[in-house]
Protein backbone atom coordinates (compact mmCIF):
# COMPACT_ATOMS: atom_id res chain seq x y z
CA UNK A 1 0.00 0.00 0.00
CA UNK A 2 1.41 3.42 -0.91
CA UNK A 3 1.69 6.29 1.52
CA UNK A 4 -1.07 8.12 -0.35
CA UNK A 5 -3.42 5.12 -0.07
CA UNK A 6 -2.67 4.50 3.60
CA UNK A 7 -3.29 8.14 4.54
CA UNK A 8 -6.02 9.06 2.05
CA UNK A 9 -8.62 9.72 4.76
CA UNK A 10 -6.25 11.38 7.21
CA UNK A 11 -7.95 14.79 7.05
CA UNK A 12 -11.21 15.98 5.52
CA UNK A 13 -10.93 17.11 1.89
CA UNK A 14 -9.62 20.58 1.25
CA UNK A 15 -6.71 22.74 2.24
CA UNK A 16 -6.36 23.65 5.90
CA UNK A 17 -4.09 26.43 7.20
CA UNK A 18 -2.92 26.74 10.80
CA UNK A 19 -4.52 29.58 12.73
CA UNK A 20 -1.48 31.15 14.45
CA UNK A 21 -3.59 32.74 17.20
CA UNK A 22 -4.98 29.41 18.37
CA UNK A 23 -1.92 27.26 17.61
CA UNK A 24 1.42 26.75 19.29
CA UNK A 25 4.77 25.34 18.17
CA UNK A 26 7.07 24.70 21.10
CA UNK A 27 9.89 22.66 22.59
CA UNK A 28 10.95 21.24 25.96
CA UNK A 29 14.46 20.37 27.12
CA UNK A 30 15.63 19.35 30.58
CA UNK A 31 17.70 22.16 32.10
CA UNK A 32 20.25 21.69 34.90
CA UNK A 33 18.91 18.18 35.44
CA UNK A 34 15.96 19.50 37.45
CA UNK A 35 13.14 20.70 35.20
CA UNK A 36 11.74 20.92 31.68
CA UNK A 37 12.62 24.28 30.14
CA UNK A 38 10.11 25.43 27.54
CA UNK A 39 10.18 27.79 24.61
CA UNK A 40 8.12 28.45 21.51
CA UNK A 41 8.18 30.00 18.04
CA UNK A 42 5.70 32.81 17.49
CA UNK A 43 6.05 33.06 13.69
CA UNK A 44 5.18 29.77 12.00
CA UNK A 45 3.03 28.33 9.24
CA UNK A 46 1.50 24.91 8.67
CA UNK A 47 -0.68 23.58 5.87
CA UNK A 48 -2.61 20.33 5.83
CA UNK A 49 -4.08 19.00 2.59
CA UNK A 50 -5.35 15.43 2.77
CA UNK A 51 -2.31 13.47 3.91
CA UNK A 52 0.17 16.25 3.13
CA UNK A 53 1.43 18.28 6.10
CA UNK A 54 4.13 20.91 5.82
CA UNK A 55 5.24 23.65 8.13
CA UNK A 56 8.01 26.02 9.08
CA UNK A 57 9.00 28.33 11.92
CA UNK A 58 11.11 31.48 11.80
CA UNK A 59 14.10 31.08 14.12
CA UNK A 60 14.05 34.84 14.83
CA UNK A 61 10.64 34.36 16.46
CA UNK A 62 11.92 32.10 19.25
CA UNK A 63 10.52 33.08 22.65
CA UNK A 64 11.85 31.79 25.95
CA UNK A 65 10.71 34.76 28.07
CA UNK A 66 14.24 36.20 28.30
CA UNK A 67 15.51 38.62 25.61
CA UNK A 68 19.18 37.83 26.25
CA UNK A 69 18.59 34.10 25.92
CA UNK A 70 16.36 34.66 22.85
CA UNK A 71 19.38 36.36 21.27
CA UNK A 72 21.81 33.61 22.29
CA UNK A 73 19.52 30.96 20.79
CA UNK A 74 19.83 32.71 17.42
CA UNK A 75 23.63 32.50 17.36
CA UNK A 76 25.71 29.67 15.83
CA UNK A 77 25.86 28.13 19.36
CA UNK A 78 22.24 27.11 18.80
CA UNK A 79 20.09 27.77 15.70
CA UNK A 80 22.34 30.14 13.69
CA UNK A 81 19.41 32.26 12.51
CA UNK A 82 21.51 34.35 10.13
CA UNK A 83 22.50 31.35 8.00
CA UNK A 84 19.47 29.16 8.80
CA UNK A 85 16.46 31.44 9.29
CA UNK A 86 13.83 28.68 9.27
CA UNK A 87 13.13 25.30 10.78
CA UNK A 88 10.98 23.19 8.47
CA UNK A 89 8.99 19.98 8.57
CA UNK A 90 7.34 17.82 5.92
CA UNK A 91 5.31 14.70 6.71
CA UNK A 92 6.19 11.62 4.70
CA UNK A 93 3.46 9.46 6.24
CA UNK A 94 0.42 10.10 8.44
CA UNK A 95 -1.92 7.43 9.82
CA UNK A 96 -5.14 8.10 11.69
CA UNK A 97 -6.83 5.52 13.89
CA UNK A 98 -10.58 5.29 14.49
CA UNK A 99 -10.15 6.98 17.88
CA UNK A 100 -8.33 9.96 16.35
CA UNK A 101 -4.84 8.99 17.45
CA UNK A 102 -2.15 9.77 14.92
CA UNK A 103 1.13 8.09 14.04
CA UNK A 104 3.45 9.13 11.30
CA UNK A 105 6.84 10.09 10.04
CA UNK A 106 8.43 13.10 8.47
CA UNK A 107 11.56 15.03 7.75
CA UNK A 108 12.69 17.80 10.07
CA UNK A 109 15.27 20.38 9.01
CA UNK A 110 17.12 22.38 11.65
CA UNK A 111 20.28 24.35 11.00
CA UNK A 112 20.50 22.93 7.48
CA UNK A 113 20.41 19.31 8.65
CA UNK A 114 17.46 17.15 7.58
CA UNK A 115 16.68 13.96 9.51
CA UNK A 116 13.70 11.63 9.76
CA UNK A 117 11.42 11.86 12.81
CA UNK A 118 8.56 9.75 14.14
CA UNK A 119 5.34 11.48 15.17
CA UNK A 120 2.50 10.71 17.52
CA UNK A 121 -0.56 12.67 18.48
CA UNK A 122 -4.25 13.20 17.96
CA UNK A 123 -6.53 14.77 15.37
CA UNK A 124 -9.99 16.12 16.15
CA UNK A 125 -13.12 15.82 14.08
CA UNK A 126 -14.14 18.90 12.12
CA UNK A 127 -16.10 21.53 14.02
CA UNK A 128 -17.63 24.84 13.02
CA UNK A 129 -16.50 27.91 14.95
CA UNK A 130 -18.79 30.85 15.92
CA UNK A 131 -17.88 32.59 12.64
CA UNK A 132 -18.96 29.67 10.43
CA UNK A 133 -15.43 28.45 9.62
CA UNK A 134 -14.62 24.74 9.64
CA UNK A 135 -11.79 23.79 12.00
CA UNK A 136 -9.81 20.71 12.94
CA UNK A 137 -7.18 20.30 15.60
CA UNK A 138 -3.95 18.37 15.23
CA UNK A 139 -1.56 17.74 18.12
CA UNK A 140 1.80 16.19 17.28
CA UNK A 141 4.91 15.36 19.28
CA UNK A 142 8.32 13.97 18.53
CA UNK A 143 11.59 13.72 20.39
CA UNK A 144 14.94 14.49 18.79
CA UNK A 145 18.59 14.55 19.78
CA UNK A 146 19.44 18.22 19.20
CA UNK A 147 23.13 17.44 18.66
CA UNK A 148 22.25 15.52 15.46
CA UNK A 149 21.16 18.88 14.03
CA UNK A 150 24.29 20.75 15.11
CA UNK A 151 22.58 22.35 18.11
CA UNK A 152 25.24 21.24 20.54
CA UNK A 153 26.11 24.11 22.92
CA UNK A 154 26.34 22.98 26.52
CA UNK A 155 28.07 23.77 29.78
CA UNK A 156 29.06 21.51 32.65
CA UNK A 157 26.61 21.45 35.52
CA UNK A 158 28.35 21.96 38.87
CA UNK A 159 26.23 19.11 40.25
CA UNK A 160 27.41 16.77 37.49
CA UNK A 161 26.48 16.22 33.89
CA UNK A 162 25.59 19.04 31.52
CA UNK A 163 23.11 21.92 31.86
CA UNK A 164 21.13 20.97 28.76
CA UNK A 165 19.88 17.51 27.93
CA UNK A 166 20.43 16.38 24.35
CA UNK A 167 16.89 15.02 24.01
CA UNK A 168 14.35 17.69 23.09
CA UNK A 169 10.59 17.21 22.81
CA UNK A 170 8.98 19.12 19.94
CA UNK A 171 5.26 19.88 20.25
CA UNK A 172 2.85 21.27 17.66
CA UNK A 173 -0.67 22.12 18.83
CA UNK A 174 -2.30 23.20 15.59
CA UNK A 175 -5.78 24.60 15.03
CA UNK A 176 -6.47 24.41 11.29
CA UNK A 177 -9.05 26.48 9.45
CA UNK A 178 -10.39 25.23 6.13
CA UNK A 179 -9.49 27.51 3.25
CA UNK A 180 -12.43 28.95 1.36
CA UNK A 181 -12.94 27.40 -2.06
Amino acid sequence: MSIAESTKQFAPAGTWAADPVHSNVSFEVVYAGVNAFRGSFTDFTATLNGSSLEGSAKVASIDVKDEQLNGHLQTPDFFDAERNPEISFKATELRRSEDGTVEGAGELTIKGVTSPVQLSGKISAPATDPFGRERIGLSLETEIDRTQYGVSWNAPNQSGGDYLANDVKLIAELAFVKAEA
